[in-house]
């Protein structure tokens, strides 16, 4: 075998990241040894999809320097990132897709499903004029992260916003290409994908995970604010990973020991009506966005979530479910005003 049949994985993460980063983000991350080891000539979906989450959790890194911050800090004590699930916001326009991209979550779910996942639960977000939806890994639901891909519906807000969001979000442009896209059929078909075919999509693949729209004005992103948070955050960070999750054993006690260190830690823990679902977060981080103009302006980015997962006794697994109440509070990280 080569180098990179020995460790696809791994491989496929350094062509994207380089060998420096990439030994970096999977030094800091709890990956099942045995996803680790697939080394065969080609790349399965379910390697495909963990080094394509690897490089997602990284670029969150990136752009969030408190869970940078508390990743370093945690390798520091010796311990790893169990990386539990990513999360996505996507427009639905009321007709049509969305600029070039196909309408909200259908931008990602032609990405999800040929590389194994199923949507695994439906989650209303009435109150936020969103629907959340869970995509769970087929083959490795534990182990390979979740991703919770939330719309948001712009018939659901009045003409006046629907006018601006069809404006703002009307430029998105496709970054899949004929070629990345084939890669993506092959695996839906259930066909081969060799290891040069998979790392020549995969950075393509990630580049989804970004602001595909030209930047707003800032009368247009003023006026997605006034009526959704959400929106206006969409309008500066577009489909970029709005907070990567680390599963732990106990969130309370570890939400505790961060506050007494003046981390940014969210103040209310949010409990699944089961109570075996519990959640956290860092406030989002600000950032510096570009605007239309030339106008620069600080606003809220992304952040770094936490969660702990006791075992369904329906199942004898961990209880791999989300809950609406608790996304609601959780989506209210990213709700500060802009500088």
């Amino acid at each position: 075998m080569t180098g990179k049949e020995q460790a696809t994985v791994a491989a496929l993460v350094e062509i994207v990241l380089g060998a420096d980063a990439a030994s970096q983000a999977l030094a800091a991350l709890a990956i099942d040894p045995d996803l680790m080891a697939e080394g065969t000539p080609t790349v399965s979906r379910g390697a495909f999809a963990m080094a394509m989450n690897v490089v997602l959790f990284h670029d969150l890194l990136e752009r969030v320097p408190s869970g940078a911050a508390y990743v370093a800090d945690r390798t520091a004590r010796g311990g790893k990132v169990t990386f539990d699930h990513g999360a996505l916001r996507t427009v639905r326009l009321p007709e049509g897709p969305t600029g070039a991209l196909p309408p909200g979550e259908e931008a990602f779910t032609r990405i999800f499903l040929p590389l194994g996942y199923e949507m695994a639960a439906i989650y209303p977000l009435d109150r936020l004029r969103m629907t959340g939806r869970a995509y769970r890994h087929a083959d490795w639901p534990e182990a390979i992260p979740q991703f919770f891909l939330s719309e948001l519906h712009v018939d659901r807000f009045d003409p006046e916003f629907a006018e601006v969001a069809a404006r703002v979000f009307g430029t998105s442009r496709d970054p899949l290409t004929t070629e990345a896209q084939a890669v993506l059929a092959r695996y839906a078909a259930g066909e081969d994908v060799t290891f040069a075919d998979a790392a020549a999509a995969l950075p393509v693949i990630v580049s989804a995970f970004d602001r595909q729209h030209e930047p707003a004005s800032i009368g247009d992103y003023e006026l997605l604010l006034s009526r959704s948070h959400e929106a206006a955050w969409i309008a500066t960070e577009g489909n970029a990973f709005n907070h990567a999750t680390d599963r732990v054993a106990d969130v309370a006690g570890l939400a505790e020991r961060l506050k007494a260190d003046d981390w940014p830690m969210k103040e209310k823990l949010e409990v699944s009506r089961t109570g075996r679902v519990r959640q956290t977060a860092f406030r989002a981080d600000t950032v510096e966005r570009l605007f239309a103009g030339h106008e620069l302006r600080r606003v809220p980015g992304s952040f770094y979530e936490f969660i702990s997962r006791d075992i369904d006794p329906e199942t004898g697994g961990l209880d791999l479910a989300f809950d609406t109440g608790n996304a609601t509070g959780i989506f209210a990280m990213t709700s500060a005003k802009p500088d």
